[in-house]
């Protein structure tokens, strides 16, 4: 039997979109001397017992330059273009390829740029305090990211298909979902006007 502190939790970063709104690749804006997803990789590396791995598409070549780090796995998503799910599925299967015991995931955007360690434990805190099976950060009246699934939803996950996300899958199973405040989780960068504002 492997040590159970083996049994990492998974943190997937998704940051496969081709910025539409944006124009440009937002992965890569530049953000607290660094990029918005390099913040959010560096925030899920303070996370003990950690095990990170970022899915790009659109812009795989630039943002794999970007990251050059042993400390974490990229994979590609040949399918971004078929929306979040396809991304939520590929980061998975990747995770679980690599770390066949891991016991739960936490799925983060890199476009939020006020996420950070105590976010994503929080949410792990949480998890071990009321042993539900999904944790989903709080904020503008809604559910989002980052949010902590439990190993007994992977299969659903690796399952989904189209736009939405994983935000199905909380619908459903609303009574096994605990909601955890993340102040500011409503702040993304969709748009050159979002940029400017976060940057001013």
């Amino acid at each position: 039997m492997k040590n159970k502190s083996q049994n990492k939790t998974g943190i997937v970063i998704l940051a496969a979109g081709n910025s539409s709104r944006l124009g440009r690749p937002k992965q890569l804006l530049r953000y607290k001397d660094s990029t918005l997803l390099k913040n959010t990789i560096s925030e899920a590396l303070k996370v003990s017992n950690s095990f990170i791995i970022v899915v790009s598409g659109a812009n795989h070549e630039i943002i794999e330059k970007e990251i050059n780090s042993t400390a974490i796995n990229i994979c590609k998503n040949p399918d971004w273009e078929s929306g979040m799910s396809s991304s939520i599925a590929k980061g998975l299967s990747e995770l679980l390829k690599l770390n066949e015991d891991c016991e739960q995931c936490i799925f983060a955007v890199c476009d939020q740029p006020f996420v950070s360690a105590l976010v994503f434990e929080n949410l792990i805190g949480k998890s071990y305090k009321t042993s539900k099976g999904i944790i989903a950060s709080a904020y503008s009246e809604t559910l989002g990211t980052p949010v902590l699934f439990d190993k007994k939803y992977f299969g659903e996950l690796l399952e989904l298909k189209g736009q939405g996300g994983a935000k199905k899958i909380i619908k459903k199973y609303l009574d096994d979902t605990v909601p955890v405040l993340f102040e500011k989780g409503n702040i993304d960068i969709d748009t050159e006007e979002d940029y400017e504002k976060l940057i001013s």
